[in-house]
């Protein structure tokens, strides 16, 4: 009985349940945030304690009752539970901070359980068509992005994301190189379409990381960065190609279809508006505002150019109609 008491005089327990033994503090590994403050609040012989003194124990050592809990506990000094907390929290400071907040999460568990998953679920959003009803979790993926963010592995996601995305458009790269001429623009249009409705979904779930990392860190936008990759590795290395393709398609109408050329070149204009100084007159066929603000001494040059596109169209077989049903002006 007697040794069971002395026992009893190494366990205390605090308000939170924090236990304590010979004055030491039992931490969580996983409750980081706990370590600085000690487990057990100091005991001192001031009234506003709220602890009164019960008797002693046949081994001779005092005894005391929490007033709020009801739970016993040993009467200690504050420096029997101060000091050692002391060490505990240089300890934590020292020599283990940068592992449980760096490595909460290690990079073997983020490579197994959490980036696989990512990767297939990119996979199908990369690859799927306007018409395609892939099934994705997307509750499961923004919950992936959201912890992995939450463990400290923003830049290692971020780097992920980009070399998976880049090694997508370099192969869709490689096959715009073996597409015959006449099917070019089409193609390249295909993959355009395909990728910007891809990011209208890899965007929102990757929310997490684009606020917490990219735009606060990186002063960037994942959106505008994914464009960027597309205009990289694909535009700029089939631009020299698709550029003449364009100006003779739009020379000779309806040879590709209008909405095709006019995804084709307001996309290339948005990946590099410098581009549209290869072409300003085909560029301007679609964007406004693309060449200079007429000039009044070139007002001749202007109505020669029209009368040009005019006998263009008409032999390219675009009559202009017949004229004698046109309506008499107001002066004659």
């Amino acid at each position: 009985m007697e040794a069971m008491e002395d026992d009893s005089l190494d366990l205390k327990d605090d308000h939170n349940h924090n236990y304590c033994a010979s004055g030491r503090a039992r931490t969580s590994p996983s409750d980081v945030s706990a370590v600085p403050q000690p487990a057990c609040p100091p005991v001192t012989g001031e009234p506003g304690a709220r602890r009164r003194k019960l008797g002693s124990g046949s081994s001779g050592g005092s005894k005391l009752m929490d007033s709020d809990s009801g739970s016993e506990s040993s009467e200690v000094g504050e420096s029997d539970c101060a000091a050692p907390a002391a060490a505990v929290e240089g300890k934590f400071t020292l020599d283990s901070t940068s592992k449980f907040l760096l490595n909460a999460m290690a990079v073997e568990d983020y490579r197994k359980n959490h980036w696989p998953d990512l990767e297939k679920a990119i996979d199908r959003l990369l690859i799927q068509n306007s018409t395609d009803h892939i099934s994705v979790s997307y509750a499961q993926i923004y919950s992936y992005v959201y912890k992995c963010v939450c463990q400290q592995h923003s830049e290692l996601l971020y780097s992920d994301l980009t070399s998976k995305i880049t090694d997508h458009l370099q192969q869709v790269s490689a096959h715009l190189q073996d597409s015959p001429p006449e099917n070019f623009i089409e193609n390249f249009n295909t993959a355009l379409t395909q990728y910007t409705a891809s990011l209208q979904c890899i965007v929102p779930v990757f929310m997490y990381l684009n606020k917490f990392y990219i735009e606060s860190k990186l002063n960037r936008d994942l959106r505008e960065d994914l464009m960027k990759l597309f205009a990289d590795h694909i535009a700029e290395k089939h631009v020299n190609t698709l550029m003449p393709l364009l100006i003779k398609a739009h020379s000779m109408p309806f040879q590709v279809q209008p909405s095709t050329m006019a995804s084709v070149v307001k996309g290339l204009y948005s990946l590099r508006p410098e581009w549209a100084q290869l072409a300003p007159t085909l560029f301007s066929g679609f964007i406004p505002q693309i060449n200079p603000p007429a000039v009044e001494s070139l007002l001749s040059d202007y109505a020669a150019y029209d009368q040009k596109l005019q006998m263009e169209l008409s032999m390219n077989g675009f009559p202009r109609g017949d004229q004698s049903r046109k309506r008499a002006s107001d002066d004659s």
